[in-house]
């Protein structure tokens, strides 16, 4: 087998693979939404919620900078900032200013959201485990 051939069958496993790994985030980012939909979230909503959930914040809160948060959720901080407003106005989050860096924003996960990621987490874990578990059937 010629090296050109060989170079094209690998460059297309890998496109394989590439759109394989698409079709699974497509498929668990639908079945997310659904599942949080009944409780007013969608799957970018909970992942907002769920990096709050797990920082802690000198003053017992959980708050993270909002270029942090966007590196960790994978969205534009222009479209972090439009769903950072949503679960605001919810109530979910409060935005505050950094008291390291007066040009930054921080967001807190309020009581409301404490709660409500509570109640959602077990779904988005269960959806995770269905989408992602290799042994699933």
């Amino acid at each position: 087998m010629s090296a050109g051939k060989s170079q094209a069958r690998a460059e297309t496993g890998l496109v394989d693979q590439w759109r394989d790994i698409l079709s699974v985030h497509a498929h668990t980012m639908c079945e997310l939404d659904r599942e949080l939909h009944p409780h007013g979230l969608g799957a970018s909503d909970f992942e907002v919620l769920d990096v709050l959930a797990g920082c802690p914040a000198e003053d017992g809160g959980e708050a993270y900078r909002v270029q942090d948060i966007a590196a960790r959720v994978h969205l534009s901080q222009s479209a972090l900032s439009r769903l950072i407003g949503r679960l605001e106005k919810d109530g979910l989050v409060e935005r505050g200013m950094c008291s390291e860096d007066r040009r930054g924003v921080r967001v807190l996960l309020t009581a409301k959201g404490r709660d409500l990621h509570a109640e959602v987490r077990p779904l988005q874990r269960a959806v995770l485990r269905r989408m992602l578990d290799p042994d699933r059937s």
